[in-house]
């Protein structure tokens, strides 16, 4: 493939269990790419089984990057993804690859194609801190500290938003500068708009309610317990992303005795099905250009773009 022809990314996005990876591979084995992960459970060295990362089977047969490279200690977050991501994109491009980014966080996406704000870390204190006092206080209260402090965040956030307002009024405290400041003057995208084709893929949703159903059995049959035995054995902060990937919650639960592997199965299904439904909801208004396609229009999409590309 000539350097013209991997000039543009593919990026393939979709709901979890949507059928994304399958789609990747063909994609690469035919077009001569490289699959680039941009799901932030499916970085987690531990969690193989219960994210349903690629096979060793399937990794061996096109070049993978960023799957199972980061250890379930870590606090990943999307700069560190970002800066993987740019690396792995050199990479492609200087091997002549077609790069294709796959994934479902819409996070990772958004940094990919609009950039990322360039705050610096948080000290520990001004988080917990602030943890503190939505807890005693309530979320109205958090909100009303913001709205003293900086007025032009809140104004922008719900006042029921419990994350984006905990993480303003962090920002502001640990600053002494707003979060929209910092937006401001963020990194710019790795790919600019026109140098990508974007896809997601949006199954009807019973169907994808199914097969996450199914595949949550599946797990469970290729040893998804197994593994998170051995990460519960690490006694890692629960806190940690890796701890509250869906299904390793609940199945430690059961491990410790307090449901039954039913009750764990059941729950994990749920939560991955509202896992789900809220990625249909971030994508449409977060990501308006990515293309929403059907399961069986995504092949002819795709080659069309790698044609036009």
């Amino acid at each position: 493939m000539s350097e013209g022809q991997v000039s543009k990314a593919v990026l393939i996005a979709g709901p979890t269990a949507s059928g994304k990876s399958a789609l990747a591979l063909e994609l690469a084995l035919n077009a001569g790419g490289v699959v680039i992960n941009a799901d932030s459970m499916q970085v987690y060295r531990d969690l193989r089984v219960i994210t349903a990362r690629p096979t060793q089977e399937e990794e061996a047969q096109v070049p993978h990057r960023l799957y199972g490279h980061v250890d379930a200690a870590v606090n990943f977050s999307a700069g560190a993804w970002l800066a993987d991501a740019a690396a792995a994109l050199a990479e492609a491009r200087a091997q002549g690859r077609l790069p294709i980014f796959i994934g479902g966080t819409g996070l990772y996406f958004k940094a990919l194609t609009r950039g990322l704000s360039t705050v610096p870390p948080i000290p520990p204190e001004v988080r917990d801190s602030v943890r503190a006092r939505l807890e005693q206080g309530g979320v109205e209260a958090l909100h009303a500290e913001l709205a003293a402090r900086d007025p032009a965040a809140a104004g922008r956030l719900n006042v029921r938003d419990r994350t984006r307002i905990a993480r303003a009024l962090e920002v502001v405290e640990a600053t002494g500068r707003s979060l929209l400041d910092w937006h401001r003057e963020g990194q710019p995208p790795l790919l600019p708009k026109d140098s990508f084709s974007a896809l997601f893929l949006a199954p009807e949703r019973d169907e994808l309610y199914a097969r996450i159903d199914a595949r949550f059995d599946a797990m469970l049959g290729a040893g998804a317990l197994k593994e998170v035995e051995q990460l519960a054995a690490r006694d890692l902060d629960p806190l940690l992303p890796a701890m509250k990937a869906h299904g390793v919650p609940t199945l430690i639960r059961h491990l410790r005795g307090e449901i039954s592997l039913d009750e764990a199965a059941a729950i994990g299904q749920a939560d991955t099905r509202h896992y789900a439904k809220r990625q249909f909801t971030w994508f449409r208004h977060q990501l308006p250009e990515f293309e929403w396609v059907k399961p069986e229009e995504a092949r002819g999409w795709l080659a069309a773009a790698v044609r036009a590309g």
